[in-house]
């Protein structure tokens, strides 16, 4: 488990201020919820986690020291659209984090290792329930089911800190109490530190240990680049009035326990 720790973060475009004064403290296993309008720098803060973007001013540390400047095994992402490979099969869109990090221009694993790795990517369908599948491709699962997959490839290196980004926006309601159930289950049992982005409130509340709201609480309506937004609020779910109305896993979440 890790420690993340944001300090005084602004990130800027030329003339435009998207965040601004962002300071957080993320403990380790922590469930950070991301809410707020659309276009108020939620995914910018995640991509400066993952390091595809850096702030403009201030830093962010990852257990005391500053995080590096390229995504790395160490933060696994799940983006809204499913970000599997098409042409490989389930346990191959897996195996391939293992075999790029071998070896990266070749892509190729031979021997003990292949086989170690095969073992965990094994194991790991099975947590997320696409074993029998394994040797199906993409375009023969349903979007949970591919889903389920990307979520598989994020934890495969076994990263400290999980990324979601509209991981369910895109599912049905049936399918996406599924995936929370998984999502949930996982967490607890990698002792992860997960940051989620969604537009669902309920989502927010019902998954995560604080929900924190990105929002421009400055406005200039001739110059709207002008302020960017700031963290407006910040709710830790273990306040006794919300602990004791937030609704509990659904039964079959104890299959990913």
């Amino acid at each position: 488990m890790s420690e993340l720790v944001i300090r005084d973060v602004w990130k800027e475009y030329g003339s435009q201020i998207v965040l601004e004064r962002i300071n957080l403290t993320l403990e380790p296993g922590s469930f950070v919820s991301l809410v707020g309008p659309s276009g108020c720098g939620k995914t910018t803060f995640l991509r400066m986690i993952l390091g595809q973007e850096q702030p403009s001013r201030g830093s962010i540390l990852l257990d005391g020291k500053p995080i590096p400047r390229e995504p790395g095994p160490d933060r696994g992402v799940v983006f809204q659209r499913y970000s599997v490979f098409p042409h490989l099969t389930v346990i191959e869109n897996v195996l391939i984090g293992f075999e790029l990090e071998a070896s990266p221009f070749s892509g190729v694993l031979r021997g003990l290792a292949r086989e170690e790795a095969l073992a965990k990517c094994e194991k790991l369908l099975e947590q997320v329930g696409l074993h029998e599948h394994r040797n199906k491709f993409p375009r023969a699962l349903s979007g949970g089911m591919q889903q389920r997959l990307a979520i598989a490839q994020a934890l495969a290196k076994e990263p400290r800190i999980l990324l979601l980004d509209e991981p369910f926006g895109a599912l049905d309601p049936g399918t996406k109490h599924q995936m929370h159930d998984l999502v949930r289950g996982l967490w607890k049992a990698n002792s992860m530190t997960i940051v989620m982005v969604t537009h669902d409130i309920r989502e927010a509340f019902d998954l995560g240990t604080r929900v924190i709201t990105f929002d421009r609480p400055r406005r200039d309506p001739q110059a709207p680049e002008r302020y960017g937004a700031t963290i407006t609020y910040d709710i830790p779910m273990n306040h006794p009035i919300i602990a004791q109305h937030k609704p509990q896993p659904r039964p079959d979440a104890a299959l990913f326990q």
